[in-house]
């Protein structure tokens, strides 16, 4: 008896074989069912040995319950004690799975399955699982028979009998045997159905790739033909009751429960579509409507039950198809839209415990195995088999796969799947997530052999795994493409340089051969800089080619890397710091304008990098005062006007960079960093900069000029009004600056005197502001000035308001609504906006003649400027529901109601608009309608110009760049279609609501 207080030596021996509640375990051990057997050391050990000793020991004192009788408990303990092979198979599964554990409970005698293994046994095939379930007469018998031969699987897996892909293709022939008794059972209770028709089971997915887990969906579809002379139409009807009657014998619950749903819905047109077709409607349906993935799906096809002629019938015919899926017409567009992780259906919560869908998870290895061998498999026979481990092992063989991460995938998906058929086990349930729970996650890593610390020894090689699967998943494409040109290693199998051009076009190059000379410069050789490309290039091909220009990308990659590559900092910032490369592949092929303002000075790619502040912050555009304080320390140091406006113009190229490239990452998001989900946000954050950088610029061109010609004081004070988009801190990266000078003569200084000196500056600034060099103009416009083109250049105050006083139109007080001032003198801006608020926000509001006015001026506009041949509906400066509409729309309650409603009185027009909204004037639901029309039209704009390099306001022709305008937008490749519908639809909302408020319709 042990004293009180201390532990028995029992407890002790318990707790250093691994059991967690060793007082449990005592207290099973001390029953009569292990009388004679509690303290042998041989049990022990082999408890011990368990993935899990508490479930085991559990699970045998059940089954020992469930003995018929003294003799047989007696028998099953001698042969356990007795018998090595016996005891390790029967309680590592015990250890392992409860589910197999409550099975043999429920029949006790089915523990004799693991007692002897002949040779044959060791490796069973169809053959041998038909035996197994051939006394089967039932459903309810049939999951019995199922479970019994699970069992022996299952035996063989945990005792490292067979390994994971020796496991897969067991239970893929046991669920193929499965099947074949399924379809006999339908058929045996509808023989005149059976009658009728040939009937053929193809499996699909995993089963069918040989690859089955513990418990999944078994893929399959079905092939139905009448026999000689028999009704077509009334043989496919037997065919699909049968084919019903064997799903549900496998997918309905019993008293057994179930043994795996069967899907079908791979078949053509999925759900919507028939469940048996003839073998004529499969072949046309693949020949005229199928998908990408549909070919996809079918290189896992492989007949397995029903009519053996009509299966193999059934793959010669379609398997010719599969290998010409890599020619047609959208294949390069679906590659894309397939090869984006879909992750957004998983639960946030799971998405780090996902196996199998997760980023670094199984479907990241079999995606990229089964895309190779759609490209290369059509014109290499030996690359077409159905199991990836298999395919990978061939697609390294043939050199289409580099060898050595071909050996590093293979040994990560092996670890994957072994997780996850080790996960299932336990509860025979589909699931693949790795659980959260401390206790299953140390039976899990016990399971796997770790056994001095499981859970973070289990953690550790999870995602390190997980980890080699998300590096390489990528490079596995492009990697082989540089061992093809840079040759380094001789001896090596190598991709031809026919699969070399087929595998570029497949990813979306429209040019291979260019693409392979660009490869070649800039990955072969011996030195340090060509051994960094050979590393960084892999991913950035796949970065490439998610853009809508792969090839633009890959060439300006190639620029940039001929102008720094003797940078010692360029492939280093690439290479270590996280955000670089991926931004710069972003911005490299998402149009021109940005590539175009980095290879007038490369060096500014270091802004692409993580910065101080985290991933892109170099990205973050700069405010208004370190702009001008930059740019006016900048004019100080030059020795002229002409140098300091150059440099001035440096800044402004270097800072439109930085707004456009941090505009696209924003726009495009990366793996790290979603999309920006607010579009107005993007909008704005553009607009603000460039025009916070347009009116630094501006401010040190004019104290450059005003500095050279008179020194430090102008004759007259000066200042620069920003008008329009300009005014409105709405600039795009193609628009002008719109602007109106103010100047008022310095005291003692004769007016003449001053307008001259006022119109010199002008002159002078607008000069260097265009004078050819690598740095875009800033062309400044100043038609919106009194009188416009007719009118002087410069004015006085004096002059604006004895103007406004006798001549103003109503255009002019409505173009007023944007004047801000933005450089020079800011006394005298204040007072020209002290000026023109009483012509702006009429202390009356508008007269019913001036309203009439505004809209006969805005009807003229649209029918008289539009572009001749243009689309109406899809200009986004004057077409219905574009910016002209909802922009005078605002502007007309701004005249009406802004002397009495401050919150009216801004240049904004997106401000102003809510403020009508806030004061009552517009419908919530109606504002929303006109901002929303806004923000995507001047998206639109934004677009356009950095997808071709020059301003517009239509959408573009080519389809490429249209292409690059819908990635931009978020609309991914093949749904440009939908962009240009949501376009319309959009603007149709918002004329509406301008027929209402601005037309009064």
């Amino acid at each position: 008896m042990t004293a009180p207080g201390r532990r028995s030596s029992t407890f002790t021996r318990l707790l250093r074989h691994g059991f967690t509640d060793p007082s449990a375990a005592e207290r099973l051990l001390a029953g009569e069912e292990l009388t004679g057997v509690r303290s042998d050391p041989v049990l022990l050990e082999a408890l011990g040995a368990t993935a899990d000793p508490d479930l085991a020991l559990g699970g045998l004192v059940r089954l020992l319950e469930a003995q018929p009788g003294p003799a047989a408990r007696r028998g099953l303990l001698d042969t356990l004690i007795a018998a090595k092979p016996l005891r390790d198979r029967l309680l590592g599964v015990l250890g392992a799975s409860a589910a197999l554990g409550d099975h043999l409970a429920r029949h006790p005698h089915d523990w004799q399955a693991l007692v002897t293994y002949e040779p044959q046994d060791l490796h069973p095939g169809v053959t041998e699982f038909e035996r197994g379930l051939a006394e089967a007469d039932d459903p309810v018998s049939l999951r019995v028979a199922y479970r019994r031969c699970l069992l022996s699987i299952a035996a063989r897996d945990v005792c490292g009998t067979t390994d994971v892909a020796e496991t897969a293709a067991e239970l893929a022939d046991l669920a193929t045997a499965t099947l074949r008794a399924a379809l006999a059972l339908a058929r045996a209770a509808a023989p005149d159905d059976a009658a009728l028709c040939r009937l053929a089971v193809v499996a699909m997915g995993k089963c069918g790739g040989h690859e089955l887990n513990y418990v999944s969906d078994v893929d399959v579809i079905f092939v139905g033909e009448a026999v000689e002379g028999a009704d077509e139409d009334k043989a496919l009807r037997a065919a699909t009751r049968l084919a019903s009657h064997l799903m549900r014998i496998c997918s309905e619950t019993t008293v057994e429960g179930s043994i795996w749903p069967v899907d079908a819905n791979l078949r053509p047109e999925g759900r919507n579509g028939p469940l048996v077709r003839t073998l004529s409607s499969h072949v046309a349906y693949y020949q005229r409507w199928a998908k990408t993935w549909e070919f996809q799906a079918l290189l896992k096809a492989r007949p397995v039950a029903g009519d053996p002629e009509l299966g193999e019938a059934y793959l010669a015919a379609l398997q010719p198809l599969v290998w010409q899926a890599a020619e047609r017409e959208n294949f390069v567009a679906d590659v894309q839209k397939m090869r984006r992780r879909v992750v957004e259906n998983i639960p946030v919560s799971e998405v780090d415990r996902e196996l199998k869908l997760g980023p670094g998870g199984l479907r990241d290895v079999e995606f990229a195995v089964q895309l190779l061998q759609l490209v290369h498999g059509r014109t290499d026979a030996s690359l077409r088999s159905p199991t990836t481990l298999k395919a990978l092992q061939a697609l390294a063989d043939g050199g289409y796969v580099g060898r050595a991460d071909a050996v590093q995938l293979d040994e990560a998906y092996r670890f994957l799947r072994t997780m996850e058929h080790r996960i299932q086990l336990y509860r025979l349930r589909r699931t693949h997530l790795v659980p959260e729970d401390e206790t299953d996650q140390r039976r899990l890593g016990r399971s796997l052999g770790l056994r001095t610390d499981p859970v973070a020894g289990l953690n550790r090689e999870w995602k390190r795994h997980a980890s080699v699967v998300r590096r390489l998943h990528e490079k596995l494409f492009y990697r082989p493409l540089l061992d093809a040109v840079a040759q380094l290693a001789p001896g090596e199998a190598r991709l031809s340089a026919v699969a070399a051009r087929e595998r570029l076009v497949a990813l979306g190059y429209a040019d291979p051969a260019s693409a392979l000379r660009h490869l070649e410069a800039l990955a072969s050789g011996v030195s340090r800089k060509a051994a960094i490309q050979r590393t960084l290039l892999p991913v950035l091909l796949g970065w490439f080619a998610d853009s809508a220009d792969p090839d633009a990308g890959l060439l300006n990659f190639r620029k940039v890397s001929d102008a720094l590559g003797k940078t010692p900092w360029y492939l280093r910032l690439l290479r270590d710091e996280g955000a670089a490369a991926e931004n710069l592949a972003r911005v490299l092929s998402a149009g021109r304008l940005a590539p175009d303002l980095l290879m007038r000075a490369p060096e500014a790619v270091a802004l692409l990098g993580d910065g101080d502040g985290g991933a892109g912050s170099g990205l973050e555009p700069r405010g208004r005062a370190p702009l001008e304080q930059e740019i006016l320390a900048t004019v100080r140091r030059a020795a002229g006007a002409e140098q300091a406006v150059t440099g001035v113009r440096g800044v402004r190229r270097r800072e439109l960079f930085r707004t456009a490239a941090g505009d696209i990452v924003s726009s495009y998001g990366t793996e790290t960093q979603p999309a920006e989900a607010d579009q107005g946000a993007l909008v704005d954050r553009v607009g603000a900069a460039v025009s916070d950088l347009t009116a630094a610029t501006l401010a040190g061109t004019l104290r450059a000029v005003v500095r050279e010609g008179w020194g430090d004081d102008l004759p007259t004070r000066f200042a620069i009004i920003g008008m329009g988009r300009f005014g409105g801190h709405e600039l795009g990266y193609g628009s002008d600056a719109d602007v109106v000078f103010v100047h008022e003569p310095r005291e003692g200084v004769e007016e003449r005197e001053a307008s001259q000196a006022a119109n010199r500056v002008v002159a002078e600034m607008r000069r260097l502001l265009q004078l050819p060099s690598a740095d875009p103009p800033l062309l400044i416009d100043a038609d919106l000035r009194p009188e416009g083109k007719s009118g002087p250049l410069v004015r006085t105050l004096n002059s604006y308001a004895a103007y406004y006083r006798r001549w103003s139109l109503v255009w002019e007080a409505q173009a007023l609504l944007r004047a801000e001032p933005v450089a020079g003198d800011e006394e005298l801006g204040r007072r020209f906006v002290e000026l023109v608020d009483p012509l702006r926000y009429p202390a009356d509001g508008l007269g019913d003649d001036a309203v009439r006015e505004i809209r006969r001026l805005k009807a003229r506009m649209e029918s008289e400027r539009m572009p001749r041949g243009a689309d109406p509906k899809l200009h986004t400066k004057l077409g219905p529901g574009g910016l002209s509409d909802v922009e005078w729309t605002v502007q007309l309650l701004q005249m009406r109601h802004g002397s009495t409603l401050p919150g009216l009185r801004t240049t904004r027009t997106r401000a102003a608009l809510a403020a009508a909204r806030e004061a009552g004037l517009i419908e919530a639901e109606h504002a929303g309608t006109l901002d929303e029309a806004w923000v995507l039209a001047t998206r639109v704009r934004n677009a356009v110009m950095l997808v071709r390099g020059r301003a517009g306001d239509t959408f573009p022709s080519e389809p490429r760049e249209l292409a690059a305008v819908g990635r931009y937008l978020g609309y991914g490749p093949g749904h440009v279609g939908e962009l240009l519908d949501a376009y319309r639809r959009t603007a149709r909302r918002a004329r509406a609501v301008v027929d209402e408020l601005f037309y009064g319709a």
